[in-house]
């Protein structure tokens, strides 16, 4: 994957939302301001604009000049702490946001001479907020608007982005939907919840909670559990996943504890399947 910085960009009042702290209204369990950090993990140094606050991944912290300036001006304050040469850029209010939608980014931005790359919304809307930008052009445009307008305070995005040449990217339906409002806020904990995303929901803000960056085969562990439910007693099925996640850390590094997650699963399994089968031959 292309080598970038991130700029969340944390600020703003929150007006339609009470002046409530926006970045750390939580959703799924796990502050806004969380979910979109876990998106850009990839980033080789992540810059958050904003008012510092506890966040699951190291960050960078600054602030726009002068406070509540805008996203022009915040953009300006995240990119001069940023070296790479291309520039994610996320709001903090991105619930749905995935590394998928940042891989595509990228992957647009890279094919061509073009100058970054945006998402569009279903609508077709540009989302200037959920973008990758080439540096240079991105730090020479900011400074040419500072120059004619004498300040970066209160101008749009809009300017910004009609001097630059980008490539539109179709995300998902879901992958730029930002949170103004308190009904906006209800939808996603809504979507969250639904039936065939909620495990996959769950597990990610258990290992956000537990800061565990290892992926598992959620199907093998399912199984186990069922085996260790149907072949022992039901209180065997959380006890018995419970002790192969031990033996695995204990047989593991980080860099095969999905392996070992696996190998351990397989024993237990095999184990739960015999005590079945001595108790259908009694």
């Amino acid at each position: 994957m292309t080598a970038y910085d991130a700029i969340v960009l944390a600020g703003g009042a929150a007006k339609r939302l009470g002046g409530a702290d926006k970045p750390g209204i939580r959703v799924g369990g796990r502050a806004l301001l969380d979910r979109v950090l876990a998106a850009c993990a990839g980033a080789s140094t992540t810059v958050v604009v904003g008012g510092r606050r506890p966040t699951a991944r190291a960050v960078t912290w600054t602030r726009e000049e002068p406070q509540g300036g805008g996203p022009l001006a915040a953009l300006d304050a995240g990119v001069r702490r940023t070296a790479a040469d291309w520039v994610l850029v996320l709001s903090a209010d991105l619930p749905f946001l995935g590394e998928s939608t940042v891989g595509a980014l990228l992957a647009a931005a890279g094919e061509g001479r073009q100058e970054g790359a945006l998402c569009t919304d279903q609508d077709g809307r540009d989302q200037p907020l959920v973008a990758v930008y080439r540096a240079e052009p991105l730090r020479r445009e900011l400074a040419l608007l500072a120059t004619e307008h004498g300040s970066l305070s209160g101008l749009p995005l809009r300017l910004l982005t009609n001097e630059l040449d980008l490539a539109r990217v179709e995300a998902g339906p879901l992958a730029s939907f930002d949170c103004d409002t308190w009904e906006d806020i209800a939808s996603a904990r809504s979507r969250i919840r639904e039936h065939g995303t909620v495990l996959d929901e769950w597990i990610n803000a258990v290992k956000n909670e537990l800061g565990i960056e290892l992926d598992v085969d959620t199907d093998v562990l399912l199984d186990l559990a069922r085996d260790a439910a149907h072949g022992v007693a039901r209180p065997a099925a959380p006890l018995t996943t419970f002790l192969v996640g031990y033996a695995a850390a204990k047989a593991s590094s980080d860099d095969d504890g999905p392996a070992a997650v696996a190998e351990a699963a397989r024993k237990a399994a095999a184990l739960a399947l015999r005590w079945a089968d001595e108790n259908e031959t009694q």
